[in-house]
């Protein structure tokens, strides 16, 4: 006679359990939350209303009330973030599980508190990064559309607010926060990477920037670029070790091109055309283009 369905269903969930104390790195028992995902996101949407204040409103944003808006929002990202911050804090291996949950809430509010005081300085280098995607884009028909519209301005703005989370020692949130915007938009960019002023991301699927890179000013790059290391097989072994590029000022990465390697230097004005595979340094102003494949036609 066979098992009952009961029997069926004890002995799964048994497997299920097994498998728990297996793999125990995929199991979080007995444990706070680390971090809530959903709440971070809202954070990001509410932190980028404040960056772009009337664009993505329900309302219109009235002159008037501005001042007031401005301080429901910021009070909503100081709970939330202090929160998840706290959080994290707590869970991380720099943490401590006998002290008291006041410290972490004390150094959330530091962090938070700083992280805020930023935002001055975001909106300079995301109004440098808007402005060059119109400079660069004919097709763009006004800056509204493509701080509405533009990928590479959404992952770029994700980055921005994240990458200041990193400097201030922040971890897991920043690359949730850019993992998301990697998901949204095709656009994977370290929270941890060094970016500088006018920053063009066109089209931007495909588009890898690691870790360690550090870009200049006034860098333009195509979709399908990687800015990546050359190998990782040594993985843990090679954490703090610088692993990509530098990129210099006024360079332009034209699609689906490589550059690869810590020790890797794109000189200030070069332009590297597409498909190329770079894992040597280029002098400053150079032009670099791959041979064209020689095509064969048939009937």
């Amino acid at each position: 006679m066979g098992r009952s369905l009961k029997e069926d269903s004890e002995r799964l969930i048994d497997m299920i359990l097994q498998s728990y104390e297996t793999h125990d790195i995929t199991v979080r028992v007995e444990a706070d939350n680390i971090v809530n995902k959903e709440i971070l996101i809202e954070v990001m949407e509410e932190v980028r209303r404040v960056l772009f204040p009337g664009f993505f409103d329900g309302n219109r944003v009235r002159r008037e009330y501005l001042k007031y808006l401005v301080g429901e929002r910021i009070e909503f990202i100081q709970y939330n973030l202090r929160k998840q911050v706290a959080r994290v804090i707590s869970d991380s291996a720099q943490g401590c599980e006998r002290c008291p949950k006041s410290t972490a809430t004390k150094d959330a509010d530091r962090i938070v508190n700083s992280f805020l005081e930023q935002i001055p300085k975001i909106r300079e280098y995301l109004y440098t990064d808007i402005q060059a995607a119109y400079d660069g884009d004919p097709a763009a028909y006004n800056t509204d559309e493509i701080i509405f519209s533009y990928p590479g301005v959404y992952a770029i703005t994700i980055y921005r607010i994240a990458h200041e989370l990193v400097l201030l020692g922040v971890p897991l949130i920043p690359r949730i926060m850019t993992e998301y915007a990697h998901s949204a938009t095709g656009i994977d960019i370290h929270p941890g990477a060094r970016i500088g002023k006018y920053f063009f991301i066109d089209h931007g699927t495909g588009i890898v920037i690691g870790e360690t890179t550090q870009i200049g000013d006034h860098v333009k790059i195509y979709q399908g670029v990687t800015l990546g290391a050359l190998s990782t097989r040594r993985g843990q072994m090679l954490k703090g070790n610088k692993r990509h590029p530098t990129i210099g000022n006024r360079v332009t990465i034209y699609s689906n091109t490589s550059v690869l390697g810590g020790d890797t230097v794109v000189g200030d004005d070069v332009t590297i055309g597409g498909n190329a595979f770079i894992v040597d340094s280029i002098e400053p102003g150079t032009k670099v283009n791959v041979k064209n494949p020689e095509l064969q036609f048939s009937q």
